[in-house]
């Protein structure tokens, strides 16, 4: 029988096929060329769907999938982590155009889904049983690569302590670092996650971390070189808690720091922050850990110490002062005199030679000659002096400490509590006081964290940083539920200047509070109050502080609803014992724009720690405002959980 003109015969229907083939293995990247593949890539599909490995926890682990308010969706923001449209919010999806992914073609090695997603290849092949030898490319060579280049045999959390005084550094830090079998500190690595931002000022990186308004990246850099990225080093002590993750566990928590290289999330300061980010390589590493599910609305890098320490990871704690812990350790073993002479050796004002010259003792000598090093180091590194001016000054400080012998054991920084010891982070409050002659019961509660009348074991002694502390006030006399305060932000750095160290102390406030108005009733205003200024340490646990401030109100009870003003604080602060500490302040303000008035406040303030997360703290103060007066007195009971 005749065929028909321009119909297709078997040998037309094939070629034309082998076309459509070609054209698809060309142009389609899931595609393969190897006609065997294709059935077998249908075979793992059909298996993974069986198996519903898209529900799994560990694939929701690699991918940070999050239940929220709009229903599950991955924390990861940079759209390059998923090979799916939908894979952001898809896990399934997400899932088979891995699978699909792991057939492609790509050129560059390192650019193919296996090597650019090694953990969940890794995983993948062990749920599927998939055979390398079907795969484009049967394994990552760069990361068995670098595998062989570090050699880890540990991994160590660690928490560079808080640092008031520098705006990223508030409330600590942490990182990972990678030991390599050498054990060698100079020769570890640091996997770290961190804001991407040139800001210093500290209000402003809190407000702009607040909303998420810095991109966040992992970085893996060698140790040294992450601690010199500190601007404030020198001020931070470090803490090390050693873990037990096992060969295997250590190998899954770097292969999937490698597939977040270059990859950013929206950093946010209390939750999506270094801390928090930090947990999902724990949670890779070791499967039967759940920590980034742990964790409440907000983390406190501390708090996410406690949780690994709660899920039986850490095997030690390791303290590792910082340089000026060192200088004021040392500083405190010596007379005023001794002190001063440290100084002018280290400020090139005496000779070195001169130390070996006092009619004092061999020990007296040698803290003077290691305080003289410890803070010629210090100013080379804050740069204040010149390379060749330190080489030059430094050598010969060396030189005499070396005649006097001694090893300077005896006089090595004291461990202070670790941080993870300390009070938790939220603070719950129950109150009963007076108010010009009305009685009051309060309620409050307060999600970060510390201030100045906290328990100290743990913290930055002088530190108050306070977010969302919230108060309602119950008036009996008058059946008044009020809103009394709601702080936003408040944060107070009360760093003591001495001969070595010279910082400013500052303030931030902002937030809403109850003052007495114009016509003598309280009304509720909206306060912003920045300030500067210095304190000093007096004795022991004791420090005195003055600011100047500013101050702007907006609200009732106001003349044209606002007010603009300067003024001064003053304050001392002390520690009786370890578990009683009193604040004794005062606060005068002068308005001179809008509402023109003035305010003074006085107030004595104590708190008394019954355990680590218990406290009682008694209140008293008064105040005039519009020439009104108002006594106030408060006992309150306050629960850290």
């Amino acid at each position: 029988m005749k065929r028909m003109r321009g119909g297709y015969g078997p040998r037309k229907w094939s070629v034309a096929l082998l076309r459509i083939f070609l054209f698809l293995s060309i142009f389609l990247p899931g595609f393969s060329l190897h006609a065997e593949e294709a059935p077998y890539l249908s075979t793992l599909l059909l298996r993974a769907n069986q198996m519903e490995l898209w529900k799994d926890p560990y694939w929701h682990t690699l991918l940070h999938y999050k239940k929220g308010i709009f229903g599950l969706r991955s924390l990861i923001d940079d759209p390059r982590f998923f090979l799916a449209p939908s894979g952001k919010s898809d896990p399934k999806a997400e899932l088979e155009a891995t699978l699909r992914g792991f057939f492609s073609a790509e050129e560059d090695e390192t650019q193919h889904p296996v090597c650019r997603f090694v953990a969940r290849h890794h995983w993948l092949s062990e749920k599927l049983e998939i055979d390398p030898l079907k795969l484009p490319v049967p394994e990552c060579r760069r990361f068995a690569e670098i595998m062989d280049q570090i050699k880890p045999a540990s991994i160590t959390l660690i928490f560079p302590a808080a640092h008031i005084n520098s705006p990223a550094s508030m409330f600590g830090h942490t990182m990972l670092t990678v030991d390599t079998a050498s054990k060698s500190r100079l020769l570890a690595y640091a996997i770290n996650y961190s804001a991407v931002t040139r800001e210093t000022f500290g209000p402003v990186f809190a407000i702009k971390g607040l909303f998420g308004f810095y991109p966040g990246y992992f970085s893996i850099l060698p140790y040294y070189a992450k601690l010199q990225e500190y601007s404030d080093v020198d001020h931070r002590d470090i803490w090390e808690y050693p873990l037990n993750l096992n060969t295997d566990e250590i190998k899954r928590l770097l292969m999937h720091t490698s597939e977040m290289d270059k990859i950013y999330s929206d950093y946010y300061f209390f939750d999506e922050n270094c801390s928090y980010d930090l947990l999902f390589l724990l949670d890779a590493a070791r499967p039967s850990t759940h920590l980034t599910d742990e964790m409440g609305s907000w983390v406190i890098p501390v708090d996410t110490i406690r949780k690994v320490k709660e899920n039986g990871l850490v095997t030690g704690t390791i303290y590792r002062p910082s340089r000026a812990s060192k200088i004021k350790y040392l500083a405190s073993l010596l007379s005023g005199g001794d002190g001063k002479t440290a100084l002018a050796v280290a400020r090139g004002e005496k000779e070195p030679d001169s130390i070996l010259g006092e009619d004092l003792d061999s020990r007296r000598k040698i803290l003077i000659s290691d305080l003289a090093g410890e803070y010629l180091q210090y100013q080379y590194s804050k740069k204040k002096i010149e390379l060749s001016g330190f080489q030059e000054r430094f050598w010969k400080i060396l030189r005499v400490r070396s005649s006097l012998g001694g090893t300077g054991e005896d006089h090595q920084v004291p461990p202070p509590d670790p941080p993870d010891t300390g009070h938790l982070s939220d603070r719950f409050r129950l109150g009963v006081g007076v108010r010009d002659g009305r009685l009051f019961e309060e309620i409050a509660f307060r999600p970060a964290y510390h201030d100045l009348l906290d328990d100290d074991r743990g913290y930055v002694e002088g530190a108050q940083i306070v977010f969302a502390d919230i108060a309602l006030r119950y008036y009996s006399s008058d059946h008044r539920l009020l809103l009394q305060k709601l702080d936003i932000i408040d944060i107070i750095s009360v760093s003591p200047r001495d001969a070595f160290f010279d910082p400013y102390s500052w303030k931030i406030t902002t937030g809403l509070l109850r003052r007495t108005g114009n016509d003598d009733d309280d009304h509720l205003v909206y306060e912003v109050t920045p300030g500067g200024g210095v304190s000093y340490k007096l004795s022991g646990k004791s420090m005195v502080y003055v600011f100047g401030e500013t101050g702007l109100l907006l609200g009732g009870g106001l003349d044209e609803n606002y007010a603009v003003g300067i003024g001064a604080s003053a304050g001392l602060l002390t520690s009786l014992t370890l578990d009683w500490k009193i604040h004794l302040l005062g606060r005068g303000m002068f308005y001179n724009l809008g509402d023109r008035h003035n305010a003074w406040e006085v107030g004595l303030h104590q708190n008394f720690a019954l355990t680590t997360n218990t406290s009682l703290r008694l209140e008293l103060g008064f105040s005039r405002t519009h020439g009104y007066e108002r006594p106030e007195a408060g006992l309150y009971w306050n629960i850290y959980f």
